[in-house]
Order: structure tokens, then C-alpha cells, then sequence
């Protein structure tokens, strides 16, 4: 009786873009799994199977590949940071989708994200919130002004500030237990307490003094 063979299996062609994804991939699938310092190129080409001359066809060194990484999870957040705000129809709407987007993503991806930054030849490229950050800053700042009737520069101070709570929020997750929807209760508290205060307090020293 004749011995079955195994198929042999047939190494697809990718296109370029395609190949270098698929790098990609596999470097943020080590990387939430081993962390960074095991990771060489020549480790990367066996995870994903590849010769390490095609990954450094790809990507000349490591830093390079992993800064690459870096700006493409970051723009992968900030583009559903977007999508979720275009849909929000109240002000605290806006808060809390943009908020629930970005604990949900760290959640998911944030320990690639949080090794990517602890890595000093990436992080020294930007704070994670530097993507689209002045655009952002910018949009939200005329919402902010209008919502909350306050002065162009407190409003843009805020709104910057206030940018970095839901970076601080997914940190935090990452060190602690605290349930992921009462983290975002609480960080869209304190966003929208903000703006709320801050409105109470510009309208009171605008009112004239009560001499008895």
C-alpha cells in the first residue's frame, strides 16, 4: 500500500505592501508576547517564516522596523479616535467615544504600544499623543468654545491637557485591576468635570461685585 505524501505547502507571492504588513504583524505578535529585547531581525524572519535578507529588504535595521510599527499602531488608534468622534452628537457623546476607543485599543494592543515606548530609539521620535495631536487639539477646542462658552485660550489650554487624561487612563490599566468600564466612567468624569468647572469659574469672576 502506498504511503500518503503531505501536500506540499505553496508559498504565496506578496506584494510589497502586503510582505512588509506581514512583517509588521509578526514583529507586534512577538513583541506582546516576548517583549523587544529578544527581538533581531534574524528572529523575525523565522517567526514569519521568511529569510532575514527579505525583512531587511524590508526594513534596513531594527530600529527602523520597530519605529515603523510604533507610527503604525498609533495611527491605526488616532484613525478610530476619529471615526468614533464624527459620530458623536453631544459633547459628553464625544468624550466617551473617544475615551472607550482608546482604553478598548490599549487594552487590546497597549502592551505593544507600551514596550514600542519604552524602547529609548523610539521613543525619542514622540510622545504617543504627538500623532495628530494639533489637529485634534484644534477641532476639539472650537467644540469646547462653543459647547462651553469659554475664551480661545483657557479652551485650547484645557483641551490640551485635558488630551492627555485617556493616555494617563491607559496606563494605568496596565498597572492595575481596576474594571475597564469603570475606568472610562471615570476618566470621562474628570474630562467633562473639567470643562464644567472651568465654565462655573470664568462666568463667576466675570460677574460684577456686590458691594453691600
Amino acid at each position: 500500500m502506498a504511503t500518503a505524501v503531505a501536500p506540499v505547502p505553496v508559498r504565496r507571492r506578496l506584494s510589497p505592501e502586503k510582505r512588509r504588513t506581514f512583517i509588521l504583524d509578526h514583529t507586534a505578535n512577538m513583541i506582546a508576547r516576548d517583549g523587544i529585547a529578544p527581538l533581531s531581525i534574524d528572529s523575525i524572519g523565522r517567526e514569519a517564516g521568511i529569510s532575514k535578507s527579505l525583512v531587511y529588504a524590508y526594513f534596513p535595521n531594527l530600529t527602523d522596523l520597530l519605529r515603523e510599527l510604533y507610527k503604525r499602531e498609533m495611527r491605526r488608534l488616532r484613525r478610530a479616535q476619529r471615526d468614533a468622534a464624527a459620530t458623536a452628537t453631544t459633547f459628553e457623546e464625544l468624550v466617551r467615544s473617544v475615551t472607550h476607543v482608546y482604553l478598548h485599543y490599549i487594552d487590546e494592543r497597549g502592551l505593544i504600544i507600551e514596550r514600542l515606548q519604552a524602547e529609548p530609539s523610539v521613543s525619542e521620535m514622540h510622545d504617543p499623543t504627538d500623532f495628530g495631536r494639533e489637529a485634534a487639539v484644534d477641532y476639539l477646542t472650537e467644540i469646547v468654545m462653543a459647547h462651553f462658552d469659554l475664551p480661545p485660550d483657557i479652551a485650547r489650554a484645557a483641551t490640551d491637557i485635558s488630551f492627555g487624561l485617556p493616555a494617563s487612563a491607559g496606563a494605568y490599566l496596565h498597572r492595575s485591576d481596576m474594571d475597564l468600564a469603570a475606568l472610562e466612567d471615570l476618566t470621562v468624569t474628570m474630562i467633562i468635570g473639567t470643562f464644567s468647572q472651568l465654565k462655573l469659574d470664568y462666568v463667576a469672576r466675570r460677574q460684577p461685585l456686590r458691594r453691600g
